[in-house]
């Protein structure tokens, strides 16, 4: 794979159970194996689904706003700003709120690609 330049306003696949505005810039659609780099824009009081990535850590950089990160399975809250980087280990279930009366921006993503959630969503097919 050559190098590329890829845009935020140009994904090529969005996912609606991250958020209204979840777009997938860097994935498996556009070639990249193990990097994953999401843009992900919630209004406030938007939620993901409840979520876990069984193979693959969540790493999400928070560029802009403040909410709360659930891990679903130990039954704790995390409250998140701006500058802050939110890890989520292998297999946690978890979901990011946008809970704190204001829009976040955050860029990130599961790695390596977690083909399952994918297939579960129709994306990919085998």
């Amino acid at each position: 794979m050559a190098i590329k330049i890829f845009h935020r306003d140009t994904p090529s696949m969005r996912l609606p159970l991250i958020s209204k505005d979840a777009r997938f810039v860097i994935w498996l659609g556009e070639g990249a194996e193990t990097a994953n780099m999401n843009y992900v824009l919630m209004e406030p009081g938007e939620q993901n689904v409840p979520h876990i990535h069984a193979e693959s850590e969540d790493t999400i950089f928070v560029l802009e706003g403040e909410g709360t990160v659930r891990d679903h399975d130990r039954g704790t809250e995390l409250p998140f700003r701006a500058g802050q980087a939110i890890h989520v280990p292998v297999g946690r279930k978890h979901a990011v709120y946008a809970d704190k009366g204001v829009s976040t921006i955050s860029v990130g993503g599961p790695c390596p690609a977690d083909k399952g959630l994918l297939r579960a969503a129709g994306i990919l097919k085998d």
